[in-house]
C-alpha cells in the first residue's frame, strides 16, 4: 500500500530484506531489523507476525524522527530440533504511517493501522531463513536436517562396527580352538573358515561406510 515522503515510495527503509537466523538446539537466538526513515515526516510503525508465540520483538510498534532510524531486535524461541528446510513459512509484516509530529510512542492509538479513516497505510513483509555457524553446517543447497539425518546414520553404524567387531574377535578366539583341535586330529572345518571370511567381507563394508 503507499506512503508519502520519499522518492524510493517507502516510508522506511528495511535492512535487511529478510530475518537470518542462526539457530542452535535449546538456545534462543537472534536477528536485528532497522528501519530508515527517509522523509520528512514523522512515521509510526508496528511489527506483526504469523507465528506470535514463537518469537519476542522489541520494540513491536514506536514512532521514528524524521531522517532518523530504529533498530528492533527480534528472539527466536529455543528450538528442540534443527528445521528441515532453510527457509521457514513464517512471515513478518512492518506496517508503517505518517503521524503528527507532536505524537507520543506511548499515545499511538490502537487503531492506528487502520484504513477506515482515510489514513493511508504502508506494508512491508520479511521472510524468515535459517543459517548454521561455521564449522557446524551442512553443504550449501542441502536441506537443513540432512546434517542430522548423516550424524544418526553414522553412529547406527559405528554401533553396528562395535558390534562386528566383538563377534569377529569372539570367531577368531573359536578358530584358534578348533584350529589348534584340528591339529591334533589332523584336519580343519572349510566350512568355518569361509563363515569367518564373511565376517571379515561385513567389517570391510562397514568400514568403507564410515570412510565416506
Amino acid at each position: 500500500m503507499g506512503g508519502g515522503g520519499c522518492n524510493s515510495g517507502r516510508l522506511f527503509s528495511v535492512y535487511p530484506e529478510e530475518l537470518v537466523f542462526e539457530p542452535e538446539l535449546g538456545k534462543a537466538c537472534f536477528c536485528d531489523i532497522k528501519l530508515i526513515n527517509t522523509t520528512k515526516h514523522h512515521v509510526a510503525f508496528k511489527v506483526k507476525t504469523t507465528a506470535p508465540r514463537k518469537y519476542f520483538v522489541r520494540p513491536n510498534k514506536g514512532v521514528v524522527q524524521p531522517w532518523d532510524s530504529q533498530t528492533i531486535t527480534i528472539t527466536h524461541q529455543a528450538l528442540k530440533q534443527y528445521p528441515e528446510d532453510k527457509r521457514s513459512m513464517d512471515k513478518f509484516l512492518i506496517q508503517s504511517t505518517i503521524v503528527p509530529a507532536t505524537t507520543d510512542f506511548d499515545e499511538l492509538p490502537q487503531d492506528i493501522f487502520t484504513e477506515d479513516d482515510g489514513r493511508q497505510i504502508e506494508e512491508q513483509k520479511l521472510g524468515v531463513v535459517y543459517t548454521a555457524a561455521a564449522g557446524r553446517l551442512e553443504q550449501e543447497d542441502e536441506p537443513f536436517g540432512m546434517t542430522q539425518m548423516h550424524v544418526q546414520l553414522e553412529r547406527r553404524l559405528r554401533e553396528e562396527l562395535d558390534a562386528a567387531l566383538r563377534q569377529n574377535q569372539q570367531l577368531r578366539r573359536e578358530l584358534d580352538s578348533v584350529r589348534t583341535a584340528r591339529r591334533r586330529k589332523g584336519g580343519f572345518s572349510l566350512a568355518f573358515a569361509v563363515f569367518v571370511a564373511c565376517i571379515s567381507l561385513l567389517l570391510g563394508f562397514i568400514l568403507n561406510l564410515l570412510s565416506t
